[in-house]
């Protein structure tokens, strides 16, 4: 199964595909970010995270995706740009038929080091021990976006258990 992590964003939308092998293991397919210009207007911005978006599903077709969840931000105009990236995220992943899964920050947490309350450091380093990578992935956004695609693949794993 190839999952789609997003940790979206309207300047910054981090991205992670992992695939899980029949053997259980993780495997990186890519990751990185979609970026968009901080001189374009909202709308423009919008459009070009679709598009770009759009494009990375086209060449990197998944089998479903996982979108992190909005958390209460104290920044009232950040919150409402994260919203407005995570709707068109959601609009492009449901235009192209992508099952989608959505998870707090603290679910991931939970996810991938068994702790909800774990820092970014924590949270990278088992990124990095889960995927076999030798660095911890940079950007911040990407390596929350490949987080957010294994958050998924587990809780996924132990919904089929569920089901047998």
């Amino acid at each position: 199964m190839l999952v789609l992590g997003i940790d979206p964003g309207t300047a910054i939308t981090g991205y992670g595909l992992v695939r899980q092998n029949e053997d259980g293991n993780l495997q990186v397919v890519d990751f990185g970010v979609i970026l968009t210009g901080t001189d374009e207007t909202m709308p423009d911005r919008l459009a070009s995270l679709y598009a770009q978006l759009r494009d990375l599903i086209l060449l990197h077709p998944p089998d479903s995706s996982a979108v992190e969840k909005l958390f209460f931000q104290k920044n009232v105009r950040t919150a409402l740009s994260v919203g407005q990236g995570r709707g068109v995220v959601l609009l492009a992943l449901a235009q192209a038929g992508v099952p989608v899964g959505e998870y707090t920050p603290n679910e991931v947490k939970q996810a991938v080091t068994g702790y909800g309350s774990a820092d970014k450091a924590q949270v990278q380093e088992m990124v990095r021990l889960l995927l076999n990578l030798e660095s911890r992935p940079k950007p911040d956004d990407a390596a929350d976006a490949l987080a957010v695609a294994i958050c998924h693949l587990h809780s996924s794993s132990y919904q089929r258990l569920m089901e047998e």
